[in-house]
């Protein structure tokens, strides 16, 4: 067979396999579908969407290229922290009527966003400092130590520092918020005062204390925590929220030091634009722990 006859014989069929594959690419809109909207009832109406894609404010003019890169970066991981936020005040709510399950599950999600808030620094990494130095001039004294809402967490699992209230002066909702933060129970206080409501001898200055004050680790919480992880089956909701402590405390180390690696990526060994030293700053964060106690336990466990 020559072949000019078999290409002419297979371009008789492209037409016929084109339109069936773009058929297979479509599909009708179904008749129960509505499709007589309003602006008020729509996806859009329900998720502020109009407000939402708005809010991305470029301030070089003309706004550079990777600037929306790095506002949508950060717009994002405050959206995520407001749900983190909401999850934990959650699970503080039930430790406090001692319904656990329900505490787990919500902390279980806490760890699901984590992740999302760890993977974005991946995308930041893209940034190369040609780039960013081309718009960073623009942000003054801007500084993502100073997000109201990363330090709010903070203060929820009991890395509390009374002298970073002052920093939201100029923000007297978030002071208010944070004060009222620093002076009541943490996420783990919460959980050990759960832990002595149901019997366990956890000793009294843990529990009738001021909350606003980083205390020392107690020898008669590990003791605690070391019956528990001694005996799961016995103690197994509670062991659940053990390691769900430590997942939490170890993916905010984790998200610690992509950020500080993806900053020393970008801009060296420069200050940060909101006065700190930049990375020996960052360096000093990833040393400080949330949950200690849980973390000494480990070397307990299996000793007499």
């Amino acid at each position: 067979m020559k072949s000019g006859v078999f290409c002419d014989t297979e371009s008789l069929y492209w037409p016929i396999r084109t339109r069936t594959a773009f058929a297979m690419t479509q599909r009708k809109i179904e008749k129960s579908i509505h499709t007589r909207l309003s602006k008020d009832d729509d996806y859009g109406a329900y998720l502020g969407l109009d407000r939402l894609l708005a809010a991305q404010e470029p301030l070089t003019d003309p706004p550079h290229p990777d600037e929306l890169l790095f506002i949508i970066q950060h717009q994002v991981a405050e959206l995520w922290m407001k749900l983190v936020l909401h999850e934990i005040n959650r699970a503080m709510g039930f430790f406090r009527e001692d319904k656990v399950p329900q505490a787990v599950k919500g902390l279980a999600r806490v760890r699901h966003v984590q992740n999302q808030l760890y993977g974005q620094w991946k995308v930041l990494d893209t940034l190369t400092p040609s780039e960013y130095a081309e718009f960073r001039h623009v942000f003054g004294n801007a500084s993502g130590f100073q997000s109201a809402q990363y330090r709010l967490l903070e203060f929820q699992l009991g890395n509390k520092n009374r002298s970073m209230v002052k920093l939201h002066r100029h923000q007297p909702h978030w002071q208010t918020k944070l004060e009222d933060a620093l002076y009541a129970p943490s996420l783990y206080d919460e959980f050990l005062i759960h832990l002595a409501r149901r019997g366990c001898p956890i000793p009294a200055d843990v529990l009738d204390r001021d909350f606003s004050v980083i205390r020392g680790e107690s020898d008669g919480v590990i003791a605690v925590l070391k019956t528990i992880y001694e005996d799961p089956a016995a103690n197994w909701t509670w062991y659940e929220v053990c390691e769900a402590l430590m997942d939490i405390g170890n993916n905010f180390q984790f998200w610690r030091f992509h950020h500080l690696k993806t900053v020393e990526r970008i801009i060296g060994h420069k200050h940060g634009t909101g006065g700190s030293s930049g990375v020996p700053f960052l360096k000093r964060a990833i040393d400080m722990e949330f949950f200690p106690e849980l973390i000494r336990v480990r070397t307990e466990i299996g000793q007499d």
